[in-house]
């Protein structure tokens, strides 16, 4: 019997429960395969936005608890409560103004596109191609707006869209570029071409109407950004 209740026990924690989360915690949502912002390292999980995360947890007194989810489920793990707020390069737009608020933009970032090295694709291109980008992007938004004759792929993270591309399934990948600079370390044979789509500003997102910690985040973005502190973090993260 002891047994029994021990496993009903592990079920449960592992499904989750309606109970509130721990007081003493700060519980981010990310999707932890968007270098230098977030990714593995030893197991763990680091980055640009777990460094500043660390910075917003100190400064409220709170310990970090980091879950990793799908991109697109990150709007949905906050707005339920799941998680205090979420950070993964997410970008602002009116669409997920309404169902979440963002933070003052803390970087930017340009949307570029990936091809094969020896390709000879320009971004004027792109409406005939067959593109990968990242479910719930927005990249993924851009090039549904801008190239209806494409056909697109969307892939829950950008290494899959990039093994598309190493697999010839796709032509090009859309997608951010220090990511996309990460990525290319470790895959030969791509190349990211020189002219960018546009340039997007990320924010942190919180549930709609939590003012409170709106406010206590913004706060400590603005000393970071005011310190220079998140190119440091940058730079260290791009290293290597």
């Amino acid at each position: 019997m002891k047994k029994i209740i021990i496993l009903l026990l592990g079920i449960f924690l592992i499904s989750g429960c309606s109970c509130s989360k721990d007081e003493n915690t700060l519980v981010m949502a990310t999707e932890a395969g968007f270098a230098p912002y977030e990714y593995y390292e030893n197991n763990e999980i680091v980055g640009v936005d777990v460094d500043i995360a660390n910075e917003i947890a100190a400064a409220m007194g709170k310990e970090l608890v980091i879950k990793d989810v799908a991109f697109d489920s990150i709007i949905n793990e906050v707005k339920s409560g799941k998680a205090d707020f979420g950070a993964a390069g997410i970008s602002y737009s009116d669409e997920r103004a309404e169902e979440v608020d963002f933070t003052i933009n803390y970087t930017t970032s340009k949307q570029i596109v990936v091809v094969k090295e020896d390709s000879d694709i320009t971004t004027a291109d792109l409406d005939n191609l067959k593109i990968a980008v990242q479910l719930g992007s927005v990249g993924d938004t851009y090039v549904t707006k801008n190239y209806p004759n494409a056909q697109i792929t969307r892939q829950k993270k950008y290494l899959a869209a990039i093994q598309d591309l190493l697999t010839d399934k796709v032509d090009c990948v859309v997608m951010d570029e220090l990511p996309a600079i990460e990525m290319l370390k470790n895959n030969s044979g791509l190349k990211i071409l020189d002219q960018e789509l546009f340039t997007d500003s990320y924010g942190m997102i919180v549930k709609k109407g939590n003012t409170e910690l709106l406010n206590a985040i913004n706060e400590v973005l603005k000393k970071l950004l005011e310190e220079g502190k998140i190119e440091e973090f940058v730079i260290k993260h791009s290293e290597g």
